[in-house]
């Protein structure tokens, strides 16, 4: 990952305020950021999220009861209400919003009060759509206080924020194809070198997905495919083919298709994961930012929002995403229920099968092509320096 070079850094603590909505990626992509920036940038984080069990699915460590702790140089609050009074020396130097969740009234009133008043920002999801162009890094006066918050949006290219990865996330997934490290760390989870053998996709999805008629076209297909799948995800259909509760090491062979059930594992293994397989299902954001990292070709299941609006974001990425064949955007649409007619889930996934190897070519060099709009978090913070210092 490349980082444009910083000015010195006249920020030290920063405070992230996460509430959980989607239960793995709110929070995934919180502590992710959480994590690089006390890593790669030595600032002093402090993370208040609110669900804290959910926390403890993507990382182990943490005590789903601790009103404070420590996790991996982060400091970890847990963020229980909006009421209480604060002092401006509890206030950070840099405030950030997730999705434009609203922090303490309290809090707000001592970022007013610090003669150096922090850098805010609220912190967007990630689209591909054009007006986040024109939105990204506009300020927002509150309207009562002298304080004024910045929209920072991701994105997929020089005019937004870029996508977020680690430095050295790039070299560490090369090692690992390399290195061979793939098979050894599928059969640490249970996937059998029989299995290995398959076609291997990662399932990771909402309920409301057509996974039915996807399990159907891979039972009857020409191609063995081995289906791995977190515990807890998509209950409602794989305890039905497996004829046995949904628990990691669970299996099921029909047909073709071999569905095995994984331990829901913490973030770092779960990049290993994509990266072992030959295609990938991903949903909300944070699966969604790692699949493009991890080189290979994906589906993915948006958001569900109101009126539909989710098919207007999927359908803008599928528009600049440069490896998108009509066969896979037909794909992406219909497992997010936004095609005008009738998918045949045989022929389509054949015909992707077909296309795989110019597929992933295809997505690994749309991931050097991310890679060159520089890191989310590294831009931020660049942006916020330049604040500080242009400020009268």
């Amino acid at each position: 990952m490349q980082h444009e070079t910083l000015a010195p850094n006249p920020l030290k603590t920063l405070d992230l305020f996460c509430r959980v909505v989607d239960n793995y990626g709110d929070i995934g992509i919180c502590w992710r950021l959480a994590r690089q920036l006390a890593h790669e940038h030595g600032i002093a984080v402090r993370l208040w999220v609110d669900d804290l069990a959910s926390f403890k699915r993507i990382w182990p460590e943490i005590d789903a009861q601790a009103a404070l702790q420590q996790a991996a140089g982060v400091t970890v609050r847990h963020w229980s209400t909006q009421d209480g009074s604060y002092a401006p020396t509890d206030v950070a130097d840099i405030v950030m919003e997730f999705f434009g969740c609203e922090i303490p009234p309290g809090y707000v009133e001592a970022m007013a009060q610090r003669a150096v008043k922090p850098v805010w920002f609220n912190l967007e999801g990630l689209s591909a759509e054009p007006w986040v162009e024109g939105c990204h890094t506009l300020p927002s006066p509150h309207r009562t206080l002298k304080l004024t918050k910045y929209f920072f949006f991701p994105g997929f290219n020089e005019r937004t924020g870029g996508l977020s990865g680690e430095a050295d996330l790039e070299a560490q997934r090369q090692a690992f194809l390399r290195e061979g490290q793939a098979a050894p760390f599928l059969q640490r989870l249970g996937v059998t070198p029989q299995e290995q053998q398959g076609l291997k996709v990662s399932l990771f999805c909402y309920d409301y997905a057509p996974i039915p008629e996807l399990f159907a076209a891979w039972q009857t297909g020409p191609t063995p495919v081995t289906c791995l799948v977190p515990e807890g995800v998509a209950r409602s259909t794989v305890e039905p083919f497996l004829g046995a509760p949904m628990q990691a090491g669970a299996a099921a062979t029909r047909g073709a298709l071999t569905v095995r059930v994984l331990p829901f594992v913490p973030q770092t293994d779960y990049d290993r994961l994509l990266w072992s397989c030959d295609f990938n299902f991903v949903r909300g954001e944070d699966s969604f930012v790692r699949a493009q990292w991890a080189g290979k070709p994906f589906v993915w299941n948006i958001y569900q929002q109101d009126k539909n609006l989710h098919h207007t974001k999927l359908n803008a990425f599928l528009k600049i995403y440069a490896p998108a064949t009509p066969t896979l955007i037909e794909l992406n649409r219909a497992w997010n229920g936004a095609n005008h007619t009738d998918v045949d889930w045989t022929a389509s996934w054949q015909a992707l099968e077909q296309e795989l190897p110019a597929l992933t070519q295809g997505a690994d060099q749309w991931l050097h092509k991310m890679l060159a709009n520089g890191d989310f978090m590294a831009n931020l913070l660049n942006f916020a320096r330049r604040l500080v210092v242009e400020a009268p």
